[in-house]
């Protein structure tokens, strides 16, 4: 099967927005405030854009807290100067994310354990899009380039079918995407974490500075 290239799959459904009087309204799921800068800077002009903050892997709480708020601090920041970004927030619970992935806490990153995160919270996101009349949802992690942007394009299209909305075909790392990230995350003082977000990357991360 030929592998598809999302940034023309997000270059043709953007020609066919720009088309309409309206902008259709999306619903982002973001991780943090550095990979949602480029995105969003990027999307804004397409889209009426609602930030979805959901993210139960992040681990502890506390760090959970710091880039919840980074992420409302950056929309804030959007708002005041013109922009009209929505904020809506997950219930957060660590337990949500222990329970699909047991078993899976000695994999690396990229492995089955992170496909499981990224299948939560695209389900989750899918399902809130659905909820509050949405028209289309999409993640702002396919930034990284430490995340497989065929595996979440595969599985938000999934859930788009499941629950019958448009997910967004995106691999926002393409076009120095992800560069442009660490520009903004530098223009606005971000915090940038230094491990993915789980109680497990948090330790593997440990041991790699541990090893240095």
């Amino acid at each position: 099967m030929d592998k598809i290239n999302y940034q023309k799959e997000f270059e043709k459904a953007l020609e066919e927005i720009k088309k309409s009087d309206e902008k259709p309204e999306l619903l982002l799921h973001s991780c943090c405030a550095p990979c949602s800068s480029y995105v969003i800077e990027c999307l804004n002009n397409y889209f009426k854009l609602t930030v979805y903050y959901c993210n139960p892997n992040v681990f502890p709480q506390l760090e959970y807290e710091k880039r919840k708020e980074e992420q409302q601090r950056f929309i804030r920041t959007l708002n005041n100067s013109g922009s009209e970004i929505g904020f809506i927030e997950e219930s957060y619970d660590y337990k949500d994310f222990e329970d699909i992935s047991k078993g899976l806490e000695g994999e690396l990153e990229g492995g089955d354990r992170c496909t499981k995160c990224y299948r939560l919270r695209l389900e989750k996101t899918a399902i809130k899009a659905v909820e509050l009349s949405f028209d289309y949802f999409c993640t702002t992690l396919s930034v990284s380039p430490y995340k497989n942007a065929q595996k979440l394009n595969t599985i938000g299209e999934e859930f788009g079918e499941k629950y019958n909305i448009k997910y967004l075909l995106s691999d926002f790392k393409k076009k120095d995407g992800y560069k442009k990230s660490i520009e903004l995350s530098k223009k606005y003082n971000f915090y940038r974490q230094d491990y993915c977000g789980c109680q497990t990357s948090l330790i593997q991360s440990q041991d790699r500075h541990n090893m240095a």
